[in-house]
């Protein structure tokens, strides 16, 4: 059945829906299952790995309560708070970044959205990256107006990052302080502006297969370019600080569903990818594209050194 879909959605150009059951998903074996994942990936995405590098431009006191979040005001992780940090300090880091094998470099910040006045700081950087870096330049700065997302793409973006985090029925559950729809307007916003979209969510925060199964096509049906599965590393805290961390098969049982759903978009592993062995090669294995590196807010458990010497072997055997 694995090797027929496959092939249909290779060939055939088969995409899934929710009017498909696929309960099969979740009983195949498992094996088999990964080595379908990488064969589709490799038709659609061929060998590159892409990596992406992130800098927390604006630390702590977020308004929002999502229960998952160290930089929430809502949650008791003592993280320190400070302001948008000065072009100058982003300049430098992202030359440390802007080397071979790190495609993106992303300016992220905590917060609903980035006041006006912040928001002027970070076009700012971004002209000088645009200016003086030859890396992909990307945007995570919560629920912009279509507007602000024009304003963006001047200054030399080309990418908005902005997670639905998880399935809409799930989605009550870890926040409440802004809705599934916002995440959905602010997306919609980014497309029209003419930005790509990197959007995912997070899983292992009691969220049922069902829950994956749909935020993986509500992905699908929002047609973004870059699909970041981070993996919930639970944060002392935060309500989700006692959750137990997701078994590596669960793991991988979930790229390869996202690959079948999402066959031609990047499936980048993100947060928690720590829990992978081998700097998450079993991931790239089964489906996955593209990975965050470095240790800037998302914990990856690896080293942007380790990530490149990955990226090659990985290069010589996919």
């Amino acid at each position: 059945m694995l090797a027929k879909l496959a092939e249909d959605i290779i060939e055939s150009g088969k995409r899934l829906s929710e009017k498909d059951d696929l309960s099969f998903f979740l009983d195949c074996d498992l094996e088999e299952l990964s080595r379908y994942s990488n064969k589709i990936r490799k038709s659609f995405r061929y060998n590159d790995i892409s990596f992406c590098t992130i800098i927390n431009g604006k630390g702590g006191g977020c308004g929002e309560n999502c229960k998952f979040c160290a930089q929430s005001a809502y949650n008791n992780t003592q993280l320190n708070e400070y302001d948008f940090l000065t072009s100058e300090e982003i300049l430098l880091d992202c030359k440390k970044r802007d080397i071979g094998g790190i495609d993106w470099y992303s300016i992220v910040t905590a917060g609903r959205k980035l006041s006006k006045e912040d928001l002027k700081k970070a076009e700012e950087a971004f002209r000088i990256l645009s200016d003086n870096c030859k890396i992909n330049l990307c945007a995570s700065f919560g629920l912009l107006s279509f507007e602000e997302f024009v304003s963006l793409k001047k200054s030399g973006v080309k990418r908005c990052h902005a997670n639905i985090e998880t399935s809409r029925n799930y989605f009550p559950k870890i926040c409440s302080t802004h809705t599934f729809d916002d995440k959905l307007e602010c997306i919609k916003a980014a497309k029209k502006a003419g930005l790509e979209v990197c959007s995912g969510g997070i899983i292992g925060m009691g969220e049922s297969w069902r829950d994956r199964i749909d935020m993986a096509l509500e992905l699908a049906w929002l047609d973004v370019d870059s699909i970041p599965l981070n993996i919930l590393l639970p944060v002392k805290g935060t309500p989700f600080e006692n959750m137990k961390n997701l078994d590596e098969n669960d793991i991988i049982r979930t790229i390869c569903i996202f690959r079948f759903i999402n066959p031609e978009k990047e499936i980048r592993i993100a947060a928690g990818r720590a829990l992978i062995g081998e700097g998450g090669k079993r991931a790239f294995l089964s489906g996955a594209d593209a990975a965050i590196t470095g240790d800037m807010l998302t914990t990856t458990g690896t080293s942007v050194e380790d990530d490149l010497r990955l990226k090659k072997e990985l290069e010589e055997i996919l």
